[in-house]
């Protein structure tokens, strides 16, 4: 069943003949700025970064039982590094599962964007969801994320010296880089795919993108 608060799916083509263009319209006009909002707006990026964030606290915990497991003789550091290692599987996991809920979401929600935008013709309306400038803010933002996040996991690669790096250590900020370069990517993919088919779905005849 779809969620209650998300636009409703466009009527079939055979009740739109019996109802008001007019108000069918400007329903689509509104349902497409709403879907568009949920799919690109500034809220989403911000909502991706929380997840991004919220991966990178629980490999933080995973972080540290690894160097805590790396302390030689010390039966408290294993001790703490089991409690890190519990903490880290305790925020890892229901991060997986939001994520897989917001892409399940994310997949509805394109869905209805592409029905709306099949079932009629807005030019006025449908030049605003192409979204340039958001598209670009994504882009950006999402290729700075991404590129900030290869150099701390290949930079912290390339800096560690035998005596001066443990393999926790290493590892922690290689796994930390490669969240913030997996988030730039998905980033980087959502502008690039809503910009394409913004411009092929409102450039004479609409083609959903599945």
């Amino acid at each position: 069943m779809p969620r209650r608060d998300l636009p409703p799916p466009p009527p079939p083509a055979h009740l739109r003949a019996w109802l008001d263009e007019g108000t069918v319209r400007a329903d689509r006009a509104r349902f497409l700025q709403d879907l568009r909002r949920r799919s690109l707006g500034l809220g989403r990026l911000l909502l991706l970064w929380t997840v991004a964030a919220v991966f990178a606290l629980g490999w933080s915990f995973v972080g540290m039982a690894l160097m805590s497991f790396e302390v030689p003789g010390d039966p408290f550091a294993y001790v703490f590094g089991l409690i890190f290692a519990l903490l880290g599987a305790g925020v890892l996991i229901p991060a997986g599962f939001w994520f897989a809920h917001g892409a399940k979401r994310d997949r509805r929600v394109r869905q209805l964007l592409c029905a709306w935008a099949e079932s009629d013709r807005d030019p006025a309306a449908d030049a605003r969801l192409r979204a340039p400038g958001l598209s670009l803010a994504w882009l950006l933002a999402s290729f700075a994320l991404g590129a900030f996040g290869l150099y701390v996991s290949f930079g912290s690669a390339a800096s560690a010296r035998p005596g001066e790096a443990t393999y926790g250590e290493v590892t922690y900020f290689i796994g930390l880089g490669m969240i913030l370069w997996i988030t730039g990517l998905l980033g980087l993919g959502k502008a690039g795919a809503h910009y394409r088919w913004a411009m092929r779905a409102f450039r004479g005849g609409a083609t959903a993108v599945r």
